[in-house]
Order: C-alpha cells, then sequence, then structure tokens
C-alpha cells in the first residue's frame, strides 16, 4: 500500500472519534445557553450539560487511540477497539512524569514538560495505528491446544500491552523532540494570525477530494500541535481562565467556516440552478435544494461539492480560495463561533452563548456577502468557460444514463430497495473490475473507497453511467468512487455480493458476450416457455451485435441487454405498444415501457446528447401511449453522420431480471416498423 493511501486510511480512521464530537458540542451548547457567564457556577442543570460534554472533548486523546484502532481493523471488530484502550493505558501510564522519575532515575522537576502532556491525541493516535496493525496481523493467529482460550482476537491486547512498553521506552527518549517539534510547528502557524487561519482553511478543502482533510484538521482542531482550537473553545470560561483560551483568538480556526457553509455553497447552488438548461431546471433544482439545506442547517457540504468538485475543478479551486479568505476575514475580525460537528446553523446557534463567540453574529453578514460572492463567481465562470455543472448536459451530475438508472432501475431476484441495491453493488464490482480486482471495500460519507489490484482496470465511464459524480485514481491499488450519501449503503451491498459468489468484470467475456442474431428463426432452439412480448425494428438498418457498441455501458450490458442497429432510415418508431416513459430532451433517446412491463430503451448513437437536439425531431410527447410501429422521432441523417461520433444505436431491455430469456430474430439488415427485432419469454 502506498504512502498516499495508508494517509487516506488514517484520515478515514480518525472520522469514527471525530463523529463523537456533536454529542459534545449540543450539551456543551445547551450548558452555555443557560449560564454563558458561570460556565455552570451559577446553575446545577448548566453545570450537568458542561460537565457531560467536556466528558468527551477532555478525553479525546483516548477516544482517538480506540477509534482509530477500531477504524483501521480490517473487520471493525471489538477486540481492536480494546486493545487501542489497552495500549493507550499502558503508554500513557509509563510515559507520566512520576513514573519517568522513578524509570531514568531523576528528579520529578526535571522531567521534560513533554511528558506532562502525553495524554494528547498525537499519542492516541500512534497507539490506535499500531493496535489496528497488530489486530490485523495477529487477529486469527492459533496457538496450541493448551493456550487456545487465547487464540485470535483474545491475543492481540496481550501482545499489544507488551508492544506498548517498547513504544514507552522509546518515546521516553523521542517523544520530548517530537513534541517540541510539535509545539515549535504550532507556534508558527500560530504567529502568521489571521493569514495562517485562510491558508489552513485553503488546504482543509484542498484535500477533501483525497480524503487527507481530517488529518489536517486534527492539527489545528486537537492538540496534536497544541493549538487544540475546539477543546478550548468548547471549555469556554474555563479556558479562558486557565489561560488556555483568548478571546477573540480562539475559534479561529472554525468562525470562518459559517459563512461558506451556510450561505457560500447556497449561493453556488443556486448559481447552478441558474445556469441548468430549462430543461433541466427541475431535476437540478432539487438535488441544489437537498445540498443547500443540509449545507445551511448541518454544514455537510459533500453533496455540494461534490456536485461540481470533478466536472467542474476550476470552481472547486477557486471555493478553496474562497473558504480560505473567509476564514482570514473572520479571524481577523474576531469574530468567532465555534462547532462540533460542523459550520452550520445548529453549531451556530448552540455556540453563540459561549463566552468565547465574540460578535458571532457578524457572521451572518459576512455569510450574506459571501452568498452574492459565490453566486456571481460561479455563474461567471460557468458561463465564460462552458463548464458542464449538474444540468448542463442532459443528465443531472453530468450522467448521460441519470434517468435510465435513476428512473428505471432493473429489477432484481430480490424484492424492494434491498434488491435495487444489491443489483447496483454487483454493477459497481463489474465496474472496478470485478471480484478478481477488488481487494478490499470500504465507504466514508459519499466515497465508496476501495483497494484493488489494478486501478486501470476500473471503468471510470461505466461508474458514471451507474450514477458515479466521479472516479478517483490515487494510485495503482486506491480508488475512490463518488455515489453520494448512499456510499455506505452501496458498499455494504457490496460486501454481500461478493460473499455470494464471484463477479466478473465489465468487460469480460461472460459479461459482454453478445446476442447472437439467428438467421434462421424457424430452425433454431425455442425456448419452453411463452413469449411476453415481440419487439419490432424500431429504425432501418444493420443489425450490429452489442459487444461492438463503442460505449462500455452498452458494450458491457450494464445499461441491459439486446443489439444494436447502425440505421439507414429516417424514422424511429415505437418497437412495441406501451407508455413513453422518458424522452430525453435532446430527443436522442427513449424508453417505453411495454404493457407487459418490459422496460425498452432506444438510444440513437453514441454521445449524440452532445448535440444538443440537433438532428432530432420528436413527434409525440413524454407519457404518452403509443402503438407497435408508431413513428416516436424523426433523424437528420446527413447531419447526424456529419457531427455524430458513431450512429450506432442500441435497444435494449433494461429490466431482463424480470424475464427469462431474450432471443435475437433478425440478422443483416432490418426495416423499422416491419421486421421482427427481439423476443423476451416468461421465467
Amino acid at each position: 500500500m502506498s504512502i498516499l493511501s495508508y494517509l487516506q486510511k488514517i484520515g478515514r480512521a480518525l472520522m469514527v472519534p471525530v463523529a463523537t464530537l456533536p454529542a459534545a458540542a449540543i450539551l456543551m451548547g445547551i450548558g452555555y445557553w443557560i449560564d454563558p457567564v458561570g460556565w455552570g457556577g451559577s446553575s446545577a442543570l448548566a453545570a450537568f450539560f458542561i460537565k457531560a460534554g467536556s466528558a468527551i472533548i477532555e478525553n479525546m486523546s483516548v477516544l482517538f487511540a480506540v477509534g482509530v484502532a477500531y477504524g483501521m481493523s480490517k473487520d471493525k471488530d471489538g477486540a481492536a477497539a480494546l486493545s487501542g484502550l489497552v495500549g493507550f493505558l499502558v503508554v500513557t501510564t509509563l510515559c507520566a512524569p512520576a513514573a519517568v522519575s522513578m524509570i531514568q532515575h531523576i528528579p520529578l522537576a526535571d522531567v521534560p514538560a513533554a511528558f506532562g502532556k502525553i495524554n494528547n491525541q498525537f499519542v492516541g493516535i500512534l497507539v490506535g495505528i499500531i493496535s489496528a496493525e497488530l489486530y490485523n496481523r495477529f487477529s486469527q493467529v492459533e496457538l496450541t491446544k493448551a493456550l487456545s482460550f487465547f487464540s485470535g482476537r483474545r491475543l492481540v491486547p496481550i501482545l499489544v500491552s507488551f508492544v506498548m512498553i517498547l513504544v514507552a521506552f522509546v518515546l521516553m527518549y523521542v517523544w520530548p523532540l517530537v513534541f517540541n517539534g510539535l509545539v515549535s510547528f504550532g507556534e508558527h502557524i500560530q504567529r502568521l494570525g489571521s493569514a495562517g487561519a485562510g491558508i489552513y482553511a485553503f488546504f482543509n478543502r484542498l484535500l477533501i477530494p483525497v480524503g487527507l482533510h481530517h488529518a489536517l484538521n486534527s492539527v489545528f482542531w486537537f492538540d496534536v500541535a497544541g493549538i487544540n482550537d475546539i477543546p478550548k473553545f468548547f471549555g469556554g470560561q474555563q479556558s479562558i481562565d486557565a489561560g488556555t483560551a483568548i478571546v477573540g483568538i480562539t475559534g479561529r480556526y472554525q468562525a470562518g467556516f459559517f459563512p461558506i457553509m451556510m450561505f457560500g455553497l447556497p449561493g453556488a447552488a443556486l448559481a447552478i440552478y441558474h445556469c441548468a438548461r430549462p430543461e433541466n431546471k427541475s431535476k437540478v433544482a432539487g438535488i441544489m435544494l437537498a445540498g443547500a439545506f443540509a449545507s445551511f442547517f448541518t454544514g455537510i457540504t459533500e453533496p455540494l461539492e461534490f456536485s461540481f468538485m470533478f466536472v467542474a475543478p476550476v470552481l472547486y479551486f477557486l471555493h478553496a480560495v474562497l473558504t480560505g479568505l473567509s476564514v482570514f476575514i473572520a479571524a481577523q475580525m474576531h469574530w468567532m463561533a465555534g462547532f462540533g460537528f460542523s459550520a452550520g446553523l445548529v453549531d451556530m446557534v448552540l455556540s453563540s452563548r459561549n463566552p468565547l463567540a465574540v460578535h458571532w453574529y457578524m457572521l451572518i453578514p459576512q455569510g450574506l456577502v459571501f452568498f452574492v460572492i459565490y453566486y456571481v463567481v460561479f455563474s461567471f465562470t460557468i458561463k465564460r468557460f462552458n463548464l458542464l455543472t449538474p444540468g448542463r448536459e442532459l443528465a443531472v451530475a453530468g450522467n448521460e444514463f441519470d434517468g435510465y438508472n435513476v428512473d428505471i432501475e432493473p429489477a432484481t431476484t430480490a424484492t424492494g430497495k434491498a434488491g435495487e441495491t444489491q443489483a447496483l453493488a454487483r454493477r459497481y464490482i463489474s465496474a472496478v473490475g470485478g471480484s478478481d480486482n477488488l481487494t478490499a471495500i470500504d465507504a466514508c460519507i459519499t466515497r465508496l473507497r476501495l483497494n484493488v489490484k489494478d486501478s486501470s482496470l476500473v471503468n471510470e465511464s461505466l461508474a458514471k453511467n451507474l450514477g458515479a459524480q466521479g472516479v478517483i485514481r490515487l494510485n495503482k491499488e486506491s480508488v475512490q468512487v463518488i455515489v453520494g450519501t448512499r456510499a455506505e449503503i452501496i458498499a455494504g451491498a457490496m460486501r454481500t455480493v461478493l460473499a455470494e459468489g464471484p463477479v466478473a468484470a465489465a468487460t469480460s467475456v461472460s459479461q459482454a458476450v453478445p446476442v447472437q442474431p439467428k438467421v434462421t428463426p424457424a430452425t433454431s432452439e425455442r425456448s419452453p416457455h411463452p413469449v411476453v412480448v415481440s419487439l419490432i425494428s424500431p429504425i432501418s438498418g444493420e443489425i450490429v451485435p452489442l459487444d461492438q457498441v463503442p460505449d462500455a455501458a452498452f458494450a458491457s450490458k450494464a445499461v441491459g441487454e439486446g443489439l444494436a442497429i447502425r440505421p439507414t432510415g429516417k424514422q424511429v418508431v415505437s418497437p412495441a405498444s406501451g407508455t413513453l416513459v422518458k424522452l430525453f430532451g435532446t430527443h436522442h433517446a427513449f424508453c417505453l415501457e411495454t404493457d407487459s412491463g418490459a422496460e425498452v430503451i432506444v438510444h440513437i448513437g453514441i454521445d449524440t446528447v452532445e448535440l444538443q437536439g440537433r438532428g432530432f425531431t420528436a413527434l409525440v410527447e413524454e407519457g404518452s401511449k403509443v402503438t407497435q410501429g408508431q413513428p416516436i422521432l424523426e433523424l437528420d441523417l446527413d447531419y447526424l453522420n456529419a457531427n455524430a461520433r458513431s450512429l450506432i444505436s442500441p435497444v435494449v431491455i433494461s429490466n431482463m431480471d424480470e424475464f427469462g430469456t431474450i432471443e435475437a430474430l433478425a440478422s443483416g439488415t432490418v426495416v423499422a416498423g416491419e421486421t421482427l427485432l427481439l423476443e423476451l419469454t416468461a421465467k
């Protein structure tokens, strides 16, 4: 595993202990609302809430040891978490000032000050990593029969306790150097003042695509380099009295995020909506509204950020710059607020009566200004450079087959949402090279984090056609697939699918073998099951096997099973009677639901969505009831032949799991409305 992959694994594990912060923020926020000056000294109820929250904040170091050990373990078992706790207790006890004085035979007064700070998040993370590695290596070890009780997972805490003795011995000599280095780093950042806060915020956003922002956050938000911004802020008056927090300074690595999360990104969402094509605005509105709502109220920004992060990287860079600017302004103006989860309205309200929340209300007008800035900058940049943000192409988030995959998800042998999710999961496994290429599956809020043998085997176009918003190849063995907030559900379904048996890669022979047309239907071996529906050719032309279609999604049968036609006629007719459930705004494709329930996709050409409807004339409206042979589209073949990448047109059934077999009945040339093309039989 490369260094980048390993760092990303650590960053992912850091989210486990960080996830406890919302509880601390809520509890302490309520306490400060009740008693904003006395921090519990004037109200027993306030003290109750503040102390309950501080129980989390003041023990973040041990939570990091437990959480990182658990998060980095291969099977997320409680024994790994227990090992982290055991290791942390051993190290911090042996490296406590009194123990160091005794072991090294030096006066307690001469013990380096670093050992007074041994109970910190840096040590917690270090212990968690070592504990997880020991767990992953030794949790399956079988001892002799006499010691069998201590085999497997029970062995790991014992090993950790002995290994941590060695770690503690090393730390007795190394920790003072590390501690002084971290302090110097923190002091350097702090000397940069507001500019340092802005630089941090810029890199905070910039590292989100690779998931390393969590590691960066731990330096500024916790006691890794002596900054410890979140615990100090939520210590409130207690931190002020202890001299660890400074009014107007503590919180500067948090405050400037509020204008971005609550106002800036919603402004970007409005710009993306206004820049969408008219026929797509209804879809884009729903996505942008949901993302803006989540960002404003909770500070969860991934749904919005990933909507433009990969399709328009320049916008994401501008977003990072504006975030840095916002954090710098808030720090420079001493407008302070803090958060336990993220910089949304909920955290702003909860922290508003904290003694360290200085002029927090000024973050609202600052946010309104950034709303305008984001709207203007995003609108101008999108239009000036014709960026393909959601709705600028046919489908939301740049996915040409979004309508197919969302509106008519193929059925499965299972029922309901679980079956649909497993079908999608199976296709994602195929898209990343099949089960032979996939070595590990994990997920965070919006990303599938996958370890593979060879990332070059990942079919990016197929993943996007399945609904992914982007694919990141971190290195040869690590891939991230951006799938939105269902990432954890899809990851679980992928594990379930793999447990049931191997899955072939999308480009393998087993998945790409075409439906071979039968030259002589009368002599072919017929299915014993009754025919459910017979499809006529929707267009005149020459039959082309599906695996020869120059598009990975169709060639791999990710969209459905069937065949393709190279058109020679200009009229496209309905292959069966039914309802036209989808007619794309560019008129290059439609989906027909037949009266028997078959979902037929007719897609004229490849990448013809880029023609923006030129060369196509729709003869019916979406939602219309049509009869077999009724004209649906009229083509300008001269224009299409001159401008389309390919005119090979797939005709596929997207819900074949509901039927028994599909049989091709034609070869060579076919005539629209006359030649029998495909037959579907019942199971």
